[in-house]
């Protein structure tokens, strides 16, 4: 049989999502299409295991059980899609398919646990019973179509049509988009700049449904050497993550559900654990973040000042730098620009970043690329190896890139295109200067700067106005004229003719 191709997926999988348009929020209702996915996977997965076996062991029950429990994942009896296709008809289908995903998580605690506890598909956000169990059945249908086995559909093919979806949810999603996916063209550039090494821990405390992770993790090419880490607040978004991380192969990916800046539960001992990678987009300016309880942190996170209640940004670097690993850790963030300038607070825990000679660069992004905000952001890349003792002691400067006039310009959103991509990451490593676009600034100049990292301070945007030769340009106004007076006068003579004036 003829494998199936990304474009056949993903169109099948958008299809499917036409039970619920119009009715539920995307939103909401990505939710039910990405746990059926999920379903159909597992199911179509372990038919075929099942299958293999079969054919491998006869009849011998005993040892095909015995193999199959040794699976990535265990399958119960009555949890998988074929069943629950035969009982779609049944006027509690809904309540069948939410205690097929209990026995599922039941028989997968390690893997799975709490990961479907946060939907229902007998839930009366589906409508009135009548209306829920004709649009789950239309749902079931729409996946049975969809064959999935190991040997029709590569698990990367899957992996990016899971991202797909998330991707076109995000879309439709509005500003919440913006909470669960960052888009793949930014990632791939957190990815370059930050560059992980085998063996590296990677981390996002604010992991969404974990695209920016996967890709930076993608960074390290051609092997798995390498481990993921991740916090969620979100339970929805939480369970989305860990599905995305299984798809893709990532079963040992630590990612857990809590408030990472009031309840970091990425700790090892009694401490955080540090990484060698720690990257983020966390919500911009998030307000009521926990400040009221901030000077109470166990971890001592925020020495260096505490953030503004009314805005969670520096909470949010803090923690990343804190949890970078001391000397040699690299820190990514995606941030709006007024992180870069504003005052108070946020400019004295700015200054003391500086003057502790951990930012390593600003790079200015163009504007509308993220999904529910069209304003501009900016990436703060901080290297703790240029702490004393650090690989990049020595390194006294900040680089300085504007990179927000170099973009695809789209309908709804805008776009890095590779080139993009490619030049930026090159420039930050080789710390090259460019006239109107990159600056290596010495530390010092931005303390005479009141350590204001703005970035038209440093780079010279200012474009020369062309030169208007306003002797020419009188004479072209003067030729437009009296052919306007020649046009004139010949309507005139049409309109007379037509007897009109």
């Amino acid at each position: 049989m003829k494998p199936i191709t990304q474009e056949e997926l993903n169109s099948t999988l958008w299809k499917a999502c036409d039970t619920f348009r119009g009715v539920i929020d995307p939103s909401d209702y990505k939710n039910y299409i990405l746990v059926m996915l999920f379903l159909k996977y597992l199911s179509d997965v372990a038919k075929e295991r099942r299958a293999e076996l079969e054919a491998r062991y006869g009849g011998n029950a005993e040892m095909i059980e015995r193999q199959l429990a040794r699976e990535r994942f265990v399958l119960p009896e009555r949890s998988d899609f074929d069943y629950l296709y035969k009982n779609r008809d049944r006027d509690n289908v809904g309540e069948l398919i939410d205690i097929a995903l209990e026995h599922i998580e039941d028989a997968n605690r390690q893997k799975l646990e709490g990961v479907f506890r946060k939907i229902s598909f007998n839930s009366d956000n589906l409508g009135e019973t009548k209306d829920r169990n004709r649009r789950l059945k239309n749902l079931l249908e729409d996946f049975s179509g969809l064959d999935v086995r190991p040997s029709r559909v590569d698990l990367e093919l899957l992996g990016n049509a899971y991202m797909y979806l998330i991707k076109n949810f995000a879309s439709g999603a509005g500003k919440k988009g913006g909470e669960f996916y960052t888009p793949e063209m930014v990632s791939k550039l957190l990815g370059k700049l930050l560059k992980p090494k085998p063996g590296s821990r990677i981390c996002d405390p604010a992991c969404g449904s974990g695209s920016l992770l996967n890709e930076v993790a993608h960074e390290i090419k051609g092997n798995h050497d390498y481990s993921l880490y991740g916090q969620e607040v979100n339970g929805s978004t939480w369970a989305l993550c860990k599905m995305n991380m299984f798809l893709h192969k990532e079963d040992d990916a630590k990612i857990v559900w809590g408030d990472t800046l009031n309840n970091p539960l990425l700790i090892e001992g009694d401490q955080l654990i540090r990484f060698d990678v720690v990257v983020a987009n966390p919500p911009f300016s998030l307000d009521k973040w926990g400040h009221e309880l901030a000077d109470q942190d166990r971890f001592k996170r925020y020495w260096r000042g505490l953030p503004p209640k009314s805005k969670a940004d520096f909470a949010f670097i803090t923690h990343m730098v804190e949890t970078a690993k001391p000397r040699e850790g690299r820190v990514g963030v995606i941030v709006p620009h007024g992180v870069l300038f504003r005052g108070g607070a946020e400019g004295r825990i700015r200054q003391k970043l500086i003057e502790e000679n951990v930012l390593d660069a600003v790079i200015g992004l163009p504007e509308n690329l993220f999904f529910g905000t069209g304003i501009p952001a900016a990436i703060l890349i901080f290297d703790r190896s240029r702490e004393p003792g650090g690989e990049n002691t020595g390194r006294t400067d900040v680089v300085f890139i504007d990179a927000s006039r170099d973009f695809q310009a789209g309908k709804n959103q805008n776009y890095l295109r590779e080139s993009d991509i490619e030049t930026i990451a090159a420039v930050y490593h080789d710390r090259e200067e460019r006239p109107k676009y990159s600056r290596c600034v010495p530390v010092s100049e931005i303390a005479e700067n009141d350590f204001n990292l703005n970035i038209p301070r440093y780079i010279d945007t200012f474009e020369e106005a062309v030169p208007v030769d306003l002797k020419a340009l009188q004479v072209e106004i003067d030729r437009l004229e009296g052919e306007l007076v020649e046009v004139r006068a010949k309507l005139r003579d049409h309109l007379r003719e037509l007897e009109v004036i």
